[in-house]
């Protein structure tokens, strides 16, 4: 039996012998290990609960299940809403039967609800053996495939006669790829030098196009997680230009005319279906970087090669979900260049994420960059131009997108300037990466779902998966999704906000701000507001319980609810990273604790207005408008406090105030001291 240790970077499942094999793709670690490993586990089954519709007729559930010819039947017991209750653990053979024998097992007279049913195989996986994308994982078994090293230019065994999801074929592949929700994940800490936006020297990286294959591993063992740092990610960004004469780009129309790459290890390279012009006489324009091949289609093909022999575990692009990667599926097919880009051999195809299509890449993780943009940075712009002089104060070189073709067909320095232009626009991206990745990253890393799916996911979305971990953790029963007509009853109601006061008109000096720090996970800590802790119940002893203002509304002190529970070790954990970035003089160091403690502030902040989203698992009415009036009570309460101190508030909103302060600066700052101390 062998070992192999590798991080974690994508995973999704086949169909062999009518059975699920789940995949993990991994970069390897460890002396003498280099590459990529595909690691197969054909032991794990797909699975729900049961809740019979009386807790007295069990064995009669069990027996009606039982006629089903499912592969086990179990009773364990599980946590639901603060009761502890004897449910039934129904595995199957496929996760396609789960779908198909969902509604025949509701109909069942001795069942009353199912639970855990729409949890996508590969995240049930990840989930129960304690896998998180990004992390070091150790397998033990048996590599199928010899070590060796060359091109690709066919399918390898591991993708030839499998029956892989594809979004858009048979039933099978469909049934594989549960509701398009495969993932793709990969890893990364984006390091390494790009130098400036500025003209680039000689074609540097890899020159050797042999990649080495995956190595095949099937897994004897359970998987292990463990600590280790991680390893240095090769990144490649691309960017496409298109010879767009009559306007917006037609992929049946236009072709593709330049695709240019950059990446963390120095690789720059513009490939040109037009020679450059003769830069011989200006020598500070070396073209150097700029390949020549005869057609759009050699053009397509070495696109392929090059993110082959590059080998990334990442590829970035921007827009590229929308634009690069769908018109270079539609030119290639138009030409006949198959776009085996996955490391498994696999051609590139398209999922659906929310309302829009995600390109997957499988082995690799590829990212939309403008997505992260859109969702962390408030422009007016979002284009490539405004994102870099916004996160950097340089301007990068830019040509209008309908004047591109003009550049072309003018040739001359016109052209010198289109090719610098388009390289100058992957080495954004691939710079723009190493500053925004890092963010999705830790958010990976936290929540435990593939970074393909978390760069691409809403922060609302991260933090139900992370509570859908923890429930596993806790032995809790996931909540179901909401039906159509829950979630439209859920969007009529209205919650009151937070307490807000007009500003008071006029030019005010000596102002001082008074802010609560994470008000709402803090009243949700403190108070131990959660669904499970709630009760209606009457009962004489108030001292069992915290009531909130306003509506009266009670929730149990003891024990500690699982989402307070949740949150407070969110929060502890960043007060702990928080202190050794304060401890730390590395500045390597400070930046990746720095993504981990911003990661956990994003999935603190978040949990307040979910319990008001209208498709959230743990929706609860009374925990928000609980939350909303202990915040607003807190805030009125300090700010009467701090006009006996003799502040005069001037403007309030939600978790913090403005006010004045007549005095000298001493007095002001020992005031303000007092202050806070008597409001802590």
């Amino acid at each position: 039996m062998q070992t192999k240790k590798f991080v974690l970077l994508d995973i999704d499942y086949v169909t062999r012998n009518q059975e699920p094999v789940i995949r993990l793709f991994g970069k390897l670690v460890g002396e003498n290990e280099e590459g990529h490993i595909i690691a197969r586990d054909k032991s794990f089954k797909p699975y729900i609960y049961v809740i019979p519709s009386d807790p007295h007729r069990v064995t009669d559930c069990i027996h009606e299940l039982n006629e089903l010819k499912l592969i086990s039947v179990e009773k364990v017991s599980r946590n639901d809403m603060g009761q502890r209750k004897e449910v039934l653990k129904v595995t199957f053979k496929h996760p396609r039967d789960i779908p198909k024998l969902r509604e025949k097992i509701l109909k069942l007279p001795s069942v009353g609800e199912i639970r855990e049913h729409d949890i996508p195989f590969y995240r049930r996986y990840l989930i129960d053996k304690g896998l998180f994308p990004l992390k070091v994982v150790e397998v033990q078994g048996t590599v199928l495939n010899p070590a060796q090293s060359s091109q690709r230019s066919q399918a390898s065994p591991e993708f030839k006669g499998l029956q892989v999801l594809n979004g858009h074929g048979s039933p099978e592949s469909k049934g594989l790829h549960e509701s398009q929700e495969i993932n793709g994940h990969k890893s990364q800490e984006l390091k390494g030098s790009h130098g400036s936006q500025g003209t680039p020297g000689p074609t540097e990286g890899s020159e050797n196009n042999r990649t080495p294959k995956p190595c095949i591993f099937q897994m004897e063992n359970h998987p292990q997680p463990l600590d280790s740092s991680l390893p240095e990610f090769t990144v490649l960004s691309f960017d496409i230009e298109v010879y767009n004469p009559r306007g917006m780009p037609q992929s049946d129309l236009d072709p593709i005319i330049i695709i240019s790459f950059s990446s963390n290890q120095g690789f720059r390279k513009v490939l040109s279906t037009k020679n450059p012009p003769d830069s011989s006489n200006h020598q500070e324009s070396s073209l150097d970087f700029v390949e020549v091949v005869s057609d759009e289609k050699e053009l397509l093909e070495k696109f392929v090669e090059t993110v082959e022999s590059e080998n990334p575990d990442i590829i970035l692009g921007y827009n590229s979900d929308s634009f690069d990667l769908p018109y270079i599926r539609d030119r290639a097919a138009k030409l006949g260049v198959p776009l085996k880009l996955g490391i498994d051999g696999s051609p590139l195809r398209f999922t659906r994420t929310g309302f829009t299509n995600s390109a997957m890449i499988k082995g690799r993780v590829h990212i939309d960059l403008y997505f992260n943009i859109r969702r962390y940075m408030h422009l007016a712009r979002h284009t490539l131009e405004h994102v870099y002089r916004e996160l950097f104060g340089e301007t990068k070189l830019d040509i209008p997108g309908d004047e591109i073709h003009i550049y072309w067909d003018e040739g001359g320095r016109r052209l010198e300037t289109l090719f610098h232009y388009s390289l100058d626009d992957a080495v954004a991206v691939t710079r723009i990466g190493e500053r925004m990745i890092p963010l999705s990253t830790e958010l990976t890393r936290i929540v435990g779902q593939p970074l393909f799916d978390i760069s691409r996911m809403a922060s609302g979305r991260m933090v139900e998966w992370y509570l859908i971990r923890k429930s596993f953790q806790y032995q809790n029963l996931v909540p179901n999704k909401p039906s159509p007509s829950e979630v439209t009853h859920r969007e009529a109601i209205h919650v009151v906000g937070g307490y807000v006061k007009e500003p008071v008109k006029g030019l005010h000096e000596n102002i001082v701000y008074f802010d609560f720090r994470s008000l709402y996970p803090s009243i949700i800590i403190s108070k131990n507001i959660s669904p499970d802790s709630f009760t209606d119940k009457q009962e004489l002893n108030r001292d069992n319980y915290h009531v909130s203002p306003e509506s009266g509304y009670k929730f149990r002190k003891e024990p500690v609810g699982f989402i307070p529970s949740a949150i407070g070790q969110i929060l502890q954990d960043r007060v702990k990273i928080k202190s050794k970035m304060d401890e730390s003089t590395d500045d390597w160091q400070i930046q990746v604790l720095n993504a981990q403690q911003e990661a956990l502030k994003r999935l603190a902040n978040t949990f307040y207005g979910l319990y008001n989203h209208s498709t959230f698992r743990w929706y609860s009415l009374q925990c928000s408008e609980s939350i909303t009036a202990w915040g607003r009570d807190f805030l009125k309460t300090t700010m009467e406090d701090a006009e006996k101190q003799g502040f005069k508030p001037v403007y309030a909103d939600t978790d913090g105030f403005f006010a004045t302060y007549v005095g000298t600066m001493d007095e002001i700052t020992k005031t303000t001291e007092c202050h806070v101390k008597y409001v802590d």
